[in-house]
């Protein structure tokens, strides 16, 4: 590890001094010549019936290239999943009937802008309006208004039921007889906007060759290709995605949006380049936003503190279609037994339709929501039973090498040494009952501080489920590195050119990447599932080991030596008892190609992520191996709360963090940096207001996301579990989801211990912690007579 000169260092961005610049290029920035601007037309009702659509006006204005509607489809559904049991279930373009205001009905292409809009308002379209319901408790009802038929394997008579998932082990009804203490809460969270800067753009080009050419922003090119392809029914062959930078995504970015293929359908019908582009209140209002959730736990302790069992129920709010619901109820049920061992669990979680947008996975994908139930029901816990927060935890954490009731390990893993170092480091125990013993003092600004955690998954099996990286040395010893991986701002190019800069003993500037394109690199996993530095990270691991190996052989060949007597070091290859004797990289390339059949030492990596699991694990039973690596993570907050005013700031967050092995450490500070940001949005502001449907606040004015005058303190402390082997593959940890939600655990249980005020409902707006501080005061002056 100590001889390491590229990796676990903090080493600038690739592609730093593009974006300092404004030379990067993203999907907005793609001009080609006689490029049309595409609109998109939608339904402003959130449930209807279209009777007849006419765009013979439109067509007929001058400026007007191109109009699609689904009759000019192919009328192929597709979804975020695709199984025999939750078969995709949205069509790209509205056929019959609309089921969300912002449904996507028709596109234009026009030479501009203004004409492209005009020619939407010409589009005619008659709707006979139906029920709606919005509510997803209220959907699950026998007499709701039916969007879908109920999935047909839920057997309970609820409405509206899109998917379910099951699982459990142990009796929970004994664990609950034998339990001294049992609590019953219900909690729930608010919609949020993702918030990346870059709204959803796409430029689709279908040349005379018949080749479909896309740049459009997004979180895996490869993913992209075979959903337009499926949908717009063309060989994989004749659809390109190129690469473009991405201006943030956070989950939000990953299925097919509609503009995507409409997009294409219209440059598919006017054999013209076409670009879309959202404008902020389209992001707000037409795109995929963050999976709200509602979570009811039932926990039975001992005396001791020892959890004993656990039934938790999950209803989440799908919208109109699948989207990710049917994961995210199913990934809920991880969050819950990952961390702590909870020897016997019912979890049931339903994936509810309703006439909301569709919504998407969005950074943690419903950790944040689970931890902030648990967690909070921990402190509860612990204070009934008059235990310390932070013992509570520790004598219910998994250890190292546990086995999960899925058949997953931990290994390695390094929760309680985070729980321990996170407590000592912020004296959490002394302050943590100071400020409870400061409640009822007069002061009007009080302090707190929770702690809160989590574990994280690293790397399933999602399509295409494996990743392969090509290494090719070029004539002067430089290194051409390909990978199908996308940069969406975390620095997996990175991180991949350390990797290949270790393996190959060049210099770090000297790693060029080609990334991105779906016709000229291998393919690759994505950038979700929090997997990419672990499976494609290994598969350039493999590669640049290949062509090391290859290397070595042409130069004890050259120097007739034996392989093991021989060291690489800086593009040299040298007899490590005489170093004189040596050959440059150059010198042994050109060796091989003119004695090895012209051979030019290029490496080829490919990597599976739990290479004996045929396939991803039951979304309905929760049976089979999720990941191979968890991350462990506790946070310790500290909040200040005005008690008139019901603010509540953050002032720091520290975490303890065992992310396996910091491959980038200022990349590994920067993603804590930007997920201490997002849950201070979670729990203190974020919030889309809907209505009947509609977004009531389409714009950063009225949407409050923390900006930079916002960020807070963060202190970082290394639990490292892991290591970087030179002669085998390399496991590590996930640290672009997980901590999220352990600073929105921390948050929630500050706020307690400042105020008393205990919120089972994000944000946690001023209003309702003023609300919270009348209550505790409605309560006194009861108690008092």
């Amino acid at each position: 590890m100590e001889q390491l000169r590229y990796v676990g260092k903090s080493v600038p961005r690739k592609d730093g001094p593009l974006k300092a610049t404004g030379r990067a290029q993203y999907a907005v920035d793609i001009s080609l010549p006689g490029m049309l601007i595409g609109k998109v037309l939608r339904s402003p009702h959130p449930h209807a019936r279209i009777r007849h659509i006419d765009t013979s006006r439109a067509e007929k204005l001058p400026g007007v290239k191109a109009v699609v509607t689904a009759a000019d489809s192919l009328r192929i559904k597709h979804g975020f999943v695709e199984t025999p049991r939750y078969p995709a279930d949205q069509l790209p373009i509205a056929v019959d009937t609309v089921r969300h205001v912002g449904e996507d009905i028709a596109g234009v292409a026009a030479v501009d802008e203004d004409t492209a809009e005009e020619a939407l308002a010409l589009i005619q379209v008659d709707y006979e309006l139906l029920p709606a319901v919005f509510d997803p408790e209220e959907a699950m009802q026998p007499g709701a208004p039916e969007i879908h038929p109920s999935h047909p394997r839920v057997n309970e008579p609820f409405r509206n039921i899109g998917g379910k998932t099951a699982t459990g082990w142990g009796d929970v009804e004994q664990a609950f007889q034998e339990s001294y203490l049992i609590r019953q809460d219900k909690y729930y969270c608010q919609i949020r906007a993702h918030g990346y800067m870059e709204p959803q753009a796409t430029v689709a080009h279908f040349d005379y060759s018949g080749k479909l050419n896309v740049w459009t922003s997004s979180m895996g090119v490869f993913l992209k290709r075979a959903k337009l392809a499926r949908t717009l029914g063309l060989p994989y062959g004749s659809v390109r995605v190129l690469k473009t930078y991405v201006g943030g995504a956070f989950g939000g970015k990953i299925d097919l949006f509609h503009h995507e293929y409409i997009s294409a359908l219209l440059s598919m019908k006017s054999h013209l380049p076409v670009k879309i582009v959202y404008s902020r209140e389209e992001v707000f209002k037409a795109a995929r936003h963050g999976q709200p959730l509602i979570v009811e736990v039932k926990t039975g302790v001992t005396r001791e503190g020892d959890i004993l069992g656990q039934e938790i129920r999950t209803i989440n709010d799908s919208g109109a279609y699948h989207g990710s619901g049917v994961v995210i109820i199913f990934l809920a049920w991880g969050f819950a037994m990952a961390p702590y061992r909870v020897p016997n669990l019912k979890y049931e979680g339903y994936s509810v339709y309703t006439n909301n947008l569709v919504r998407a996975p969005q950074r943690g994908h419903g950790a944040p929501k689970m931890r902030f139930a648990l967690e909070s029901q921990f402190d509860m816990i612990a204070e009934e039973l008059g235990i310390d927060p932070v013992e509570f935890r520790l004598r219910n954490a998994r250890k190292t090498g546990e086995l999960l009731p899925n058949g997953d390990s931990v290994k390695n893993f390094g929760l309680r040494e985070c729980l321990t170092r996170a407590a000592a480091h912020t004296d959490f125990k002394n302050r943590h009952e100071a400020a409870r013993s400061q409640r009822a003092s007069a002061v009007k600004i009080k302090r707190g501080i929770g702690i809160g955690t989590t574990a994280y998954f690293g790397g399933s099996l999602i399509y295409p489920n494996s990743s392969s990286v090509i290494v090719k040395l070029n004539e002067d010893a430089s290194v051409s590195l390909m990978t199908g991986a996308l940069d969406i701002g975390q620095g997996c190019e990175t991180v991949l050119s350390q990797i290949v800069a270790e393996e190959l003993s060049v210099p770090l500037e000297e790693v060029q990447v080609y990334a991105s394109d779906t016709e000229t690199t291998p393919v690759d996993i994505g950038s979700w599932i929090s997997g990419l530095t672990y499976v494609t990270g290994n598969a350039a691991k493999k590669a640049a080991a290949q062509a090391m190996k290859k290397l070595l052989a042409v130069a004890a060949e050259e120097l007739d030596e034996p392989v093991k007597d021989l060291t690489a070091y800086n593009k040299e290859i040298f007899v490590t008892r005489a170093p004189e004797r040596k050959l440059s990289y150059a010198q042994v390339l050109a060796a091989s190609i003119a004695k090895n059949k012209g051979d030019s030492l290029i490496g080829e990596g490919h990597f599976r992520t739990m290479k004996k699991e045929p396939t991803h694990p039951s979304l309905a039973t929760a049976k089979g191996r999720w990941t191979e690596n968890y991350s462990s993570y506790a946070t310790v907050a500290e909040v200040e709360v005005d008690t008139e005013t019901g603010v509540v700031k953050l002032l720091k967050a520290t975490t303890a963090h065992d992310c396996g092995f910091p491959f980038n450490p200022m990349l590994v500070e920067g993603q804590i940096d930007g997920q201490v940001s997002m849950g201070q949005g979670h729990m203190l502001t974020e919030e889309l207001r809907v209505e009947q449907g509609c977004i009531l606040n389409p714009s950063f004015l009225e949407y409050k996301m923390p900006c930079a005058l916002d960020m807070v303190e963060t202190e970082y402390l290394d639990v490292i579990t892991e290591d970087y082997p030179k002669d085998r593959h390399y496991n590590t940890k996930e640290v672009g989801e997980g901590y999220v939600s352990g600073t929105v655990a921390a948050v929630a249980n500050a706020v307690y211990n400042a105020t008393g005020v205990r919120l089972k409902r994000t944000p946690f707006s001023p209003d309702r912690v003023l609300t919270g501080l009348e209550q505790i005061r409605k309560k006194e002056r009861e108690d008092h007579g």
